[in-house]
Parts: C-alpha cells; structure tokens; sequence
C-alpha cells in the first residue's frame, strides 16, 4: 500500500515546488488575499459606520433627557428612535441662527456678550472660544485655507502644515519680516500640534485641499493626494 500511494505523494510535493517556483500564489496564499481583501472593504465602511453611530448616540444621550415625555415617540411607539436628538439640535440651532439674525435678536446677542465679558473667569474662556469658532467658520476669512510645507522640526526635514493667518500683533511687530502663523499638527490626532512663525519666503504653498492634507496626516501618509500639477491643462503645442 504504502509503495502504490508514495508515487503520489511524490507528485504531490512535485506540484507544490512547480506552483512556488512559478511564484503563482497556492491555496494558502489566496486566503491571505482574500482575508486582506476582505479587510480592506470593510474596515472604512465599518469605522465610519461605528464613529457615526457613536455621535448619534452621544448627541441623543445629551439632548433627548431634555425632550418632555410627552413628546417623546418612545413613549407611544415603545420604541426608542436613534437620531432624534440630533434632529432636535439641528432644529434647535436653525432657529437660534433665525432669531439672532433679527433686530431683537442682535440685541439680546449684544446684551449676552457685555454679561460674559464682565465676568471675572467665564470671560477668557468665552473671549478665545469666540474667537476661534468665528475664525474657523467665518467665509471671509483666511484660517486654514491653505496647505504648506515647512521646515520643522529641524533644517532639511519637512512637515505638512496650515496656515492660521498672517502674524500680527506685538509677535508680528517683534518678528522680522513678513511672518505667518503655521500650525503643524501631529499624527495620528490632527487636534493637536505645534504654532510656528514662519517667514513668509520658507513655506512652500501645495496644490492639496485641508481635507486632503488631515487625511494624510491622520493615514501617516499612507493616503497620499494625486499631484494635480500633472492634472493641470497641458500647453497648445500638445494637443497638436
């Protein structure tokens, strides 16, 4: 028996040499892609999926306790409605924005404000917060709107950051030069990261969105954004 089935077996191992040094990949090998494969479909759509549903959740856990029983759709249908207080805040913050946006509305925002502002701790924290989200959010204005290369932190190594504004101020008057403020985040949390003044004259200016840019600080540049220098219209001579 054992001398019918050793011919086979030889052939067997023969197969198996022949199919790696073909370098054709064998059973164990397709596994390996297909679970690689498999993870890589999944694994953006399952991490937005969960970050999503976590904010619905924290939202609803902070603004649904608000809501009156009454007018809670769980106390008719006995089933709890994930979203609903997103929905309430978004409706909530829509009507805030219409109301300030009145005459009356301006006057109770400028009322708010003179309170706030006189008030010894509450003041700072309300002055900087302010501020920042009038900054960020303002249309006019120039905070983040561009992505640069600097050189930090050292001569000759390079990091990705983003311009804040111009440097003003008593830094800006003490500062030499045309100076710009450069906020270099770290990776892989963007929120956090380092201020530098920069000459104006040391930044290289890139062609790549903010959005681009945190995505390839946050991947630690594995996502890289295509170069669009390539995809600018080519001169008249080539397209004769």
């Amino acid at each position: 028996m054992d001398q019918e089935t050793s011919p086979s077996r030889e052939v067997s191992r023969d197969a198996v040499q022949d199919t790696q040094a073909s370098g054709r990949p064998g059973f164990i090998g397709h596994l390996r892609t297909w679970l690689l494969t498999g993870i890589l479909v999944t694994a953006p759509i399952g991490i937005t999926l969960y970050v999503t549903w976590a904010v619905i959740n924290f939202v609803d856990r902070a603004i649904t306790p608000w809501i009156p029983a009454r007018y809670q759709p769980e106390t008719y249908l006995h089933v709890a409605i994930p979203g609903l207080g997103l929905i309430v805040m978004v409706v909530a913050l829509t009507l805030i924005g219409a109301l300030t946006a009145s005459l009356l509305g301006r006057y109770f925002l400028g009322l708010s404000d003179q309170i706030l502002a006189r008030m010894p701790v509450v003041r700072g924290l309300y002055g900087a917060t302010k501020q920042i989200v009038e900054t960020v959010f303002s249309s006019k204005g120039n905070a983040f709107r561009s992505v640069v290369l600097v050189e930090f932190p050292r001569a000759g190594s390079w990091s990705l950051g983003f311009i804040s504004g111009a440097t003003i101020g008593e830094v800006g008057r003490r500062l030499p030069g045309d100076m710009v403020n450069v906020f270099v985040p770290t990776t892989p949390n963007p929120t956090s990261g380092y201020l530098i003044f920069v000459p104006r004259t040391d930044i290289i200016e890139l062609q790549m969105t903010v959005e681009e840019g945190i995505k390839m600080i946050v991947s630690g540049g594995i996502v890289t954004p295509v170069d669009r220098h390539h995809l600018a219209k080519p001169d008249a001579r080539e397209w004769r």
